[in-house]
């Protein structure tokens, strides 16, 4: 049968309506995740349309997945994390929502106080068991959407649920009545998906999951879990693997409208960035993320990631404002006590520094030469460089001229006596065995010993 597309305006044969196939034993997919053997990418050579949404946006994990990786958040914290991802995505809500749990008294305290706040984004949503209780619950603390769990893979619904597929599609499709009948919007969240039978199950699960929707006249939304990190983001990759494929089944085989359709991944393979990445590229039109990647096993996708990545699709930041950044950054570690490792990506002490002399060399000609962009600027964070053995007279020359602030004739040169002094001392140092960085507290003491009076700071 043709139609005319809705989407491409275009005449199309009418999408085949897959069933559910409620099979006997589980299907592992043991030719492409054998235990005892890294997970395969394989391919099919079949391309979907690159679609990407006319709007994207972050939605954020850090007090819900992230919260469950590291030692529980006081109210105060919960408090001030939701307030600096306010500040960082902007008036225009580009980080658009922030789930919570609910269940426990500390739990709902920080959820009163971030509503007192009256902040229009994040959207404050929550996650829950799937129980009529506890929707209830969500609809009586004012919270309009909720999660609930939905695995998908045949791992979760035999191994774990002891379940058939026929049974687990019954009882999600029960959870999810009792969501609407709470008047609250369900976000099932489709866990596994990257190891599920997406034609057999996934695909026949959501086309039920909007026929209720339908009936209901409440939205469902769908998140897609990558949660073990085995999505690849490859043109031509076959199912279940396929982010891209996986974006456009569910918007082409299951109606589900891109301002529904959300990812969420994982870091396990390192891809959780370009996976997230792909995702809004074919059509979904948020990402789940979670601040400095914090979440289970290897993280999740780092929420500054996907600021910059919206930043170079969109070419803007569109409200968002970077520097809350580096403000995230440093509340984490001092007053949670988050150890941040250094080479992080925009947050980690040395992601823009160097210690190598050649590079300090280009950064004191300019800074252009060996940054990726004005990490000043947009990051509140100057290029830095670290003084040890190979650091040379230029490093030491642009750590003085940074820390010091020294511009146009006040700037020092690598020749200047005083820079040649200092390399001399640092190279004894090491000439006699030390291993360690030359520390701020060295340096200033050095710079009043060969040269007393002559810099202020």
């Amino acid at each position: 049968m043709l139609e005319i597309s809705g989407k491409t305006n275009l005449l199309e044969q009418k999408s085949y309506k897959y069933s559910l196939q409620d099979v006997a034993e589980p299907n592992l997919q043991r030719d492409i995740y054998s235990y005892g053997t890294v997970p395969k990418v394989a391919f099919n050579h079949r391309r979907v349309p690159m679609n990407m949404p006319e709007e994207i946006w972050i939605t954020d994990t850090s007090l819900r997945d992230g919260q469950q990786s590291v030692e529980p958040y006081s109210v105060d914290q919960i408090v001030n994390i939701y307030k600096l991802l306010s500040k960082l995505g902007g008036p225009y809500g580009i980080i658009r929502q922030t789930e919570f749990f609910v269940y426990s008294k500390k739990d709902r305290d920080a959820i009163e106080k971030c509503m007192e706040l009256d902040l229009k984004f994040p959207e404050i949503t929550s996650w829950i068991r799937a129980s009529k209780e506890d929707f209830r619950l969500v609809r009586d603390l004012g919270i309009k959407e909720t999660g609930i769990l939905v695995s998908c893979s045949d791992y979760h619904i035999f191994k774990k649920m002891k379940m058939t597929r026929r049974q687990a599609l019954d009882h999600y499709l029960a959870a999810v009545s009792d969501a609407f009948d709470a008047g609250v919007i369900p976000r099932c969240h489709l866990e596994d998906i990257t190891r599920a039978d997406f034609y057999g199950f996934v695909v026949p699960f959501v086309n039920e999951l909007q026929n209720l929707s339908k009936q209901a006249g409440i939205p469902v939304k769908i998140r897609a879990c990558d949660t073990m990190g085995y999505g690849v983001p490859y043109t031509e990759a076959a199912m279940p693997r396929s982010v891209a494929g996986i974006i456009y089944g569910l918007q082409h085989y299951a109606d589900v409208p891109s301002e529904c359709l959300e990812w969420h991944g994982h870091n396990d393979f390192y891809k959780a960035v370009s996976n997230a990445s792909t995702a809004w590229l074919y059509g979904a039109c948020a990402v789940n993320c979670s601040l400095l990647g914090i979440g289970e096993r290897t993280g999740n996708i780092p929420l500054e990631a996907m600021v910059f990545e919206y930043a170079s699709l969109r070419g803007s930041m569109d409200g968002m404002d970077p520097t809350v950044i580096t403000e995230i950054g440093e509340y984490f570690q001092k007053e949670i006590g988050y150890d941040v490792p250094v080479m992080t990506p925009f947050v980690g002490r040395n992601f823009n520094s160097t210690r190598a002399g050649i590079h300090a060399d280009g950064l004191l000609k300019d800074a252009e030469i060996y940054t990726i962009f004005d990490t000043e600027k947009l990051l509140n964070r100057p290029a830095l460089v670290e003084i040890s053995k190979t650091s040379g007279l230029a490093g030491i020359a642009y750590w003085i001229n940074q820390q010091y602030n020294l511009e146009g004739e006040q700037e020092l040169s690598k020749n200047d006596p005083l820079i040649v002094s200092i390399k001399a001392w640092i190279d004894q140092q090491y000439e006699e065995g030390r291993q360690t960085v030359i520390s701020h507290k060295e340096m200033e003491e050095l710079i009043e010993e060969f040269a007393p009076g002559r810099i202020i700071k």
